[in-house]
């Protein structure tokens, strides 16, 4: 990904969540999600330089229609040893087309070689996603984190994936 890209990486990111996430999330909270706040905050991460994290990009024809993030696991403020990923999220009109499975398994790769395990987050009630990671190798491993939006608990499960074998 680069710095160009962000306002792109934004869009999929904030339209992935409005159309993921409808019916698990408050309404309101979905559309007051502004891809002009989401791109100035990247940009500005962008700029921080902060290397641990990766930021991948999926183009279709000169366009980007995909984004993932992975680095190390975040265990509260302490990073460890396992990989983590943060995000990934396909354009709408794209979705079931690849490009996530592709997108994830470059993410894997990537951290294999580095890292025993790699962990992501997912709502609990996102029942798509999970089949998606599920599918790809992940296992839920039962623990579990509140998320709280807009006064509403959403609650999120973790997922898990060797990465030894």
């Amino acid at each position: 990904m680069t710095l160009a890209d962000c306002g792109r990486v934004s869009e999929i990111r904030i339209r992935g969540w409005q159309s993921a996430y409808r019916g698990l999330m408050p309404q309101p909270y979905l559309d007051a999600l502004s891809v002009a706040e989401d791109s100035e905050r990247r940009r500005a991460r962008f700029h921080g330089g902060d290397t641990r994290v990766v930021n991948l990009v999926a183009e279709r024809d000169g366009e980007i229609v995909g984004w993932a993030a992975h680095g190390p696991y975040r265990d509260g403020e302490v990073r460890t040893s396992d990989s983590e990923l943060y995000a990934i999220y396909i354009d709408p009109a794209h979705v079931g087309s690849g490009i996530g499975r592709a997108l994830l398994e470059e993410a894997v790769q990537q951290c294999a070689p580095m890292h025993a395990r790699m962990f992501l987050w997912v709502l609990e009630e996102n029942v798509r996603a999970r089949r998606f990671y599920e599918r790809a190798g992940f296992r839920a491993d039962g623990a579990e984190e509140p998320f709280d939006v807009d006064g509403v608990a959403v609650p999120e499960v973790r997922y898990v994936k060797d990465l030894t074998s």
